[in-house]
């Protein structure tokens, strides 16, 4: 058994789900490796565990990879969890009970899980859909754990940028009303002009030379849950999840999931015209100049993904 290292942000989340499937149905334990999880709560604070050597791979938000290119260095995406988002951007019921545009968010404190983290990224593009600037609003960093609730309740914050099941929870117990939505795929694409990929599973790119054995191996657990899930019912997911998982709310757990199924990755491969489509708008947000359509087909590799996809053929 190797072992391997995973830093990851709102590790109970739906957005995780496929790791969490791969982990209780011993599919990572069957190709052979034995994960040690280390949860964060944000995807900037796990990058940057990864990049001060406590993590081996990361799992997170694929826009990750365009910041660690910025900077000269070399990580890669190999196997793909999701293909959107999966975050929504709620307003809180008591602050802004008439609120019903992202537009009327200016001068809000907005909850995010960190800066340069999904949530803050995909944040700011509901702010530039409706005509905002980032600028517009204070965003206040609350993390992705049961704390954001608090955070909500006690007006330190008026809306708030969060994955799911929180935001569909908060949403069915009427304390938040959702203004920007990246879940399903037609909402997606709406938001986002196009596809994008979602939460992948990346790591440097010598580590990936290094170690080829454990990447196939994290990679074969992945597109074994993916294609689990394909066909899976909500009596087997709630039979896999573990139920600290659910918020204490079964239904609206499996209501959450039920909207997000069709978001998950079918394969784990990437595919260039979604992650073209991110760079555009990643790039655009943070005034980042050209990258060539080479570079970009370097931030990602399906040699491992395309090994699995074949042991598991859909």
């Amino acid at each position: 058994q190797h072992r391997v290292s995973i830093a990851l942000a709102a590790r109970q989340s739906l957005y995780h789900l496929p790791l969490t499937l791969a982990d209780q149905l011993g599919f990572f334990r069957q190709a052979g490796v034995t994960v040690d999880w280390l949860p964060h709560e944000a995807g900037a604070k796990a990058v940057a565990s990864a990049m001060q050597g406590q993590a081996d791979v990361v799992a997170g938000a694929f826009e990750h990879l365009f910041g660690l290119h910025q900077k000269g260095l070399s990580y890669q995406g190999f196997v793909q969890l999701g293909r959107t988002p999966q975050l929504a951007l709620g307003v809180s019921m008591r602050r802004s009970a008439a609120m019903r545009s992202v537009m009327e968010l200016k001068g809000a404190r907005v909850g995010i899980s960190a800066l340069d983290s999904g949530t803050h990224w995909m944040a700011c593009q509901w702010l530039l859909h409706h005509g905002l600037l980032p600028e517009d609003v204070v965003f206040t960093e609350v993390g992705t754990s049961l704390g954001v609730v608090d955070a909500l309740r006690s007006g330190l914050i008026d809306a708030l940028c969060n994955p799911d099941p929180m935001m569909h929870w908060l949403e069915q117990k009427n304390e938040v009303r959702i203004l920007g939505d990246a879940r399903s795929m037609a909402a997606t694409r709406k938001a986002m002009a196009g596809d994008v990929p979602g939460a992948c599973l990346f790591a440097r790119i010598e580590f990936l030379h290094r170690q080829p054995e454990v990447v196939q191996a994290l990679s074969d657990g992945v597109v074994h849950a993916l294609k689990w899930l394909q066909t899976a019912g909500l009596t087997d997911i709630l039979k896999n999840v573990p139920p600290a998982h659910w918020l204490g709310d079964r239904a609206i757990y499996l209501g959450a999931f039920e909207k997000l199924r069709e978001s998950y990755a079918m394969d784990g491969l990437f595919d260039a015209q979604p992650v073209l489509n991110a760079w555009q708008a990643h790039a655009r947000l943070m005034g980042y100049g050209p990258m060539s359509r080479q570079a970009l087909e370097r931030l990602y590799t399906n040699s491992f993904a395309g090994k699995s996809k074949s042991r598991f053929a859909a």
